[in-house]
Formats: C-alpha cells, sequence, structure tokens
C-alpha cells in the first residue's frame, strides 16, 4: 500500500510539473530579446543655438525621411527585413528627454507611425551642448527588448561640446562597447564675431574628429538647414544598410 502511495505522489507531482511549465513561458518570451537588423538611436540637438525654425526644420527632415518610400525598401533589403528605432532630443549636460520610444519599423505603414510621432512630439528649447551627455544617454537605451546586429547612435548638432564631462571618455567608453556613432553636422553659415570665430573649430573637423567612430562611421554634413531634410534621408538610409557604400565624409546641399 505505501508502494502505491509513493507510485501516486510521484504521478501528481509530474502532473503538476506539466501543468506549472506552460505558466512560465510567457515570461521566457517576454524577456526574450527580438532580433532586428540594427538598433538605432536618433539624437537631436535642441541648445540655444537652434532657433524654433531650425527645430522644426529638425523634427519635419527626421519625419519625412521615415515617410520616403526609399527608407522601407532598404530596411525590406536587410537580412531580417527590420529595425528598432528611437529618438531623443539633447542639450546641456543633463537634459535628454526620450521623446519616442523604442519602435519596430518593418515597413511603410510602422515607418508612417514613427514619422507620426516625431510630428506630434513637443518642441523644447535648453541652453548648452552636451554632446558627451548625448553619447551617454543613448547608450543606456540599448538593449530594452530588440537586439540588433549593429548598435548606432546617429548625432545631429550645430555646435562642439560645451557642457557635461569629456567627450572623449564618453566617446571612448561608447565605442569600447561596440556602439558606431555617425554624426550630422549642421553647418550655419551666419558669421560669428571675430573674437568667437577664432576659437571654434571648423564643426565639420570636430564632428569628424572627435564625435564619429567604429566601423563604418561616417560623417553627413548638411550645408545649412535648408539642407537638413535631404542630409538626414539620406544618411539613415546608409544606416540601415550594412556596409553601405559611401565616403567617410559625405556633404549635402539644399
Amino acid at each position: 500500500m505505501s508502494g502505491f502511495n509513493r507510485s501516486r505522489r510521484s504521478i501528481l507531482r509530474a502532473a503538476t510539473g506539466l501543468l506549472a511549465a506552460p505558466a512560465l513561458l510567457p515570461a521566457r518570451r517576454a524577456n526574450a530579446m527580438e532580433p532586428v537588423d540594427v538598433e538605432l538611436v536618433l539624437a537631436a540637438d535642441v541648445s540655444r543655438s537652434m532657433d524654433p525654425q531650425e527645430q522644426e526644420l529638425q523634427f519635419s527632415g527626421y519625419a519625412k525621411a521615415f515617410r520616403d518610400p526609399r527608407l522601407a525598401e532598404g530596411i525590406a533589403g536587410g537580412a531580417i527585413g527590420a529595425i528598432a528605432v528611437s529618438f531623443f532630443t539633447w542639450s546641456d549636460w543633463d537634459t535628454q528627454n526620450l521623446v519616442v520610444p523604442w519602435m519596430r519599423i518593418d515597413g511603410p505603414a510602422a515607418a508612417n507611425r514613427f514619422a507620426d510621432a516625431l510630428d506630434a512630439a513637443p518642441r523644447q528649447a535648453f541652453l548648452y551642448t552636451s554632446i558627451s551627455g548625448a553619447i551617454d544617454y543613448a547608450g543606456k537605451l540599448f538593449g530594452q527588448g530588440y537586439e540588433g546586429t549593429r548598435q548606432v547612435v546617429d548625432i545631429s548638432g550645430d555646435g562642439i561640446n560645451n557642457s557635461g564631462r569629456s567627450l572623449k571618455v564618453a566617446r571612448a567608453e561608447a565605442l569600447e562597447r561596440g556602439i558606431v556613432l555617425n554624426g550630422l553636422a549642421v553647418l550655419d553659415h551666419t558669421p560669428l564675431p571675430p573674437q568667437f570665430a577664432a576659437l571654434q573649430p571648423a564643426l565639420d573637423d570636430y564632428y569628424h574628429n572627435e564625435v564619429i567612430g567604429g566601423p563604418g562611421s561616417f560623417l553627413m554634413v548638411a550645408e545649412g538647414f535648408k539642407a537638413f531634410e535631404g542630409a538626414i534621408r539620406r544618411k539613415i538610409i546608409r544606416e540601415i544598410a550594412l556596409n553601405a557604400p559611401g565616403p567617410r565624409i559625405e556633404r549635402a546641399f539644399a
């Protein structure tokens, strides 16, 4: 009789285990990372050097780029056929705002939803320019639900680092993690006062030498804010393509 009871308890334990196992599966699926071709973080400068019109040109330029059919075609050409994108604005060392959280883009409909989210995002302006703060913040965004074959940060701005910690250190730490840093330097051709012009390095040289880095990294230079839309469209198409051909420095004109 005791042997029968032991067998009965064994059967009950096995049945209980079978019933409990399915409950564990959703948790494992929830923690799994979704594969994508690239995790792309878009970081837009909203420091005081960006007036309201220039800031709007930035936002509309990104939105129009995602509505461009060529971008959806480029995404479809990837091994997985999907990318993950997030968008934040940055200024001072402690001022970064995630205005569009991670979204999976796998075709025109999803790309249009991302563009709609950019159109609806708030426009705010702050003071200083902390590229190092933007790099640090961007690095913390990766690994949130998606796993790309590449992790890319796209930093657009019109000034040099003047707030926060050392850009050299922030850049080195990001590159050590395998993050690719690309840049979009917006050249404002309004002449600076002579006392400042002598102290300010050429922005395209600065972004090339101090900001971008990593395998296949490149710099897009927008020759004025009116060239921004074409520059960002070309830049994102290059970023979603693996080993896309193109010069390390590319220029866009209005």
